[in-house]
Order: structure tokens, then C-alpha cells, then sequence
């Protein structure tokens, strides 16, 4: 899978999102002891502890010998952690962030200098359904990053899903507005569905069932058809029908311009914290 590449990870942050990768990684991309695990938390180390990964509270020498890092980190501690692990950076260090909010250029000046920054970088934007292998993650690259590294770099964060490449920080805010945002905006339409199923009459689990089998099949549908997702809606729904009634709804509710409104505001956001991450 990673052809040639001696793999050895360390993850900077034990949390959630490293768990997930570490699940999809260990005995199938490699060993427990070629991870290392950083995490100021006793019981997040102990849990990677009790899989035979390496772990430590604290950045140190042992640092220097895994090739990939994958900082995991808060974006609020960001900054000093990377200034804690940079002792330990070695030219051949392939970095992946899925701090979110920290743009590359501000990341690759604290990895290096601004005279020089650190340009082997990944930097990637996941999502929460990563968490049970169905996440899709936005990766960027930076001009230092090889064929190689970004093989790597797919190669790992397909343990947990999907990946698109972009070209910057920009499309990577876009990323962050449509898929790492976007699980919450499927829930709230879940909850929305959910709700109105019980106020027609049906049961809380009816609603949930019916809610989930619909938001499942539908997207496996998508996914599946050669046909656009109009095309399908078109389909399900006859002139003058049930259908027909509760879209004209969303149309005359602005469904449409909402959803592009709320995106935008996601995307702002991101393009915000970038700035105030990096002063």
C-alpha cells in the first residue's frame, strides 16, 4: 500500500479523530509499535497504551524517529505545540494537520521560520463520520510535499473514508462549509424529520427508523445513480402529488438560498479563525 515507505506515525493528540485513524491504520498499515501517541490526558494515553502504542505526555527525542506526525491538537494549542515538537523535526518529516482553522502558511511559518517555512506539509480537513470509516477529508498539499508524501498522505486518511484534493486554503475553507461543517446540517434535518413524524402521529422510534432508513437509502441512492440528484427528486415526485406539496414548501421557505447562506457563514467563519490563528 505505501510501497517502499517505512511507516511510523506519531500523533500529536490522542482524541477522537487519531482514534479513528489509529483504528483503520493499526494491523492493516502497520504495527502498534510503530505508532507513538502524545496526549497530555492519563486515560487517552492509557487507552492507546492498552492497544501497544508507544506514548508519551509530552514531545521528546523519540519524536524524531517516526516519519509522519499528524498534529490532532485543539487549534488553540496549536501554536505551542508545534514550538514544543519542532526540536524534533527532521528534513525528512512528513507533517499532516487536521488542526481545522489554521491556515498552511500559517502553520508551515511555525514549523519552520518565516524566512523559511515548512513546506512538507498535508494540511486536511476530515469530518465526524471519519469516525466510523464513512468521512470524507479535504487534503492540501504544500510545494514540499512529494508524490510520495501524498500518496502517504491519501493512503492514510483513506483508512477512514474518502479524500478530495484541493489547491489552497481557500477551497479548503470551501471543504470545511460543505463536508466538515456539514454532518451537523444532516442532523439538524434528521431532528427536523424525526420531530415532524411525531407530530403526525407516529412514535419517537418510528420516526427515527423511518428518518434514517430515508437519509441512508437516499444518499446510497445518489451515490449509486449515473443520474443527478435533480433528476432523482424529479423522479419521486409527481405533478400535483405529496411530494409536489411539501417541495413547494422548501421553495417558498428559501430552502435553497438558506443552505447556500449557511455555507457561506461556515466558510467566513473558517476564513476568520485563519486570521485570528494567526497573529
Amino acid at each position: 500500500m505505501f510501497s517502499n515507505y517505512e511507516l511510523s506515525l506519531a500523533f500529536i493528540g490522542g482524541g477522537n479523530m487519531a482514534s479513528a485513524l489509529g483504528a483503520g491504520l493499526i494491523g492493516k498499515r502497520c504495527g502498534a509499535g510503530d505508532v507513538h501517541v502524545i496526549d497530555i490526558d492519563e486515560a487517552t494515553r492509557e487507552r492507546w497504551s492498552a492497544q501497544g502504542v508507544g506514548t508519551a505526555a509530552a514531545p521528546g527525542p523519540e519524536l524524531a524517529g517516526q516519519k509522519v506526525w499528524i498534529f490532532a491538537v485543539k487549534p488553540q494549542v496549536m501554536k505551542e505545540t508545534v514550538a514544543a515538537c519542532r526540536p524534533y523535526l527532521k528534513p525528512d518529516t512528513l507533517i499532516i494537520s487536521i488542526a481545522a482553522g489554521i491556515d498552511s502558511a500559517t502553520l508551515a511559518r511555525w514549523l519552520g521560520t518565516p524566512d523559511q517555512p515548512w513546506t512538507r506539509l498535508v494540511r486536511c480537513m476530515p469530518n465526524t463520520p471519519s469516525l466510523v470509516k464513512a468521512g470524507i477529508s479535504g487534503l492540501l498539499a504544500l510545494d514540499g510535499v512529494s508524490d510520495t508524501d501524498r500518496n502517504v498522505a491519501q493512503q492514510l486518511l483513506k483508512a477512514v473514508g474518502e479524500v478530495v484534493w484541493v489547491d489552497n486554503d481557500d477551497q479548503l475553507d470551501a471543504v470545511t462549509a460543505l463536508s466538515g461543517s456539514g454532518p451537523a446540517y444532516v442532523f439538524l434535518f434528521l431532528e427536523a424529520l424525526i420531530a415532524g413524524g411525531e407530530k403526525l402521529g407516529l412514535s419517537a422510534e418510528q420516526s427515527r427508523m423511518l428518518a434514517l432508513a430515508t437519509l441512508n437509502g437516499a444518499t446510497q441512492l445518489a451515490g449509486l445513480s449515473p443520474e443527478s440528484p435533480a433528476t432523482l427528486r424529479e423522479r419521486v415526485t409527481s405533478k400535483g402529488g405529496t411530494t409536489a406539496a411539501a417541495l413547494s414548501v422548501f421553495e417558498q421557505q428559501g430552502f435553497t438560498p438558506m443552505v447556500h447562506d449557511a455555507m457561506q457563514a461556515a466558510y467566513n467563519r473558517a476564513s476568520e479563525l485563519a486570521r485570528e490563528f494567526s497573529k
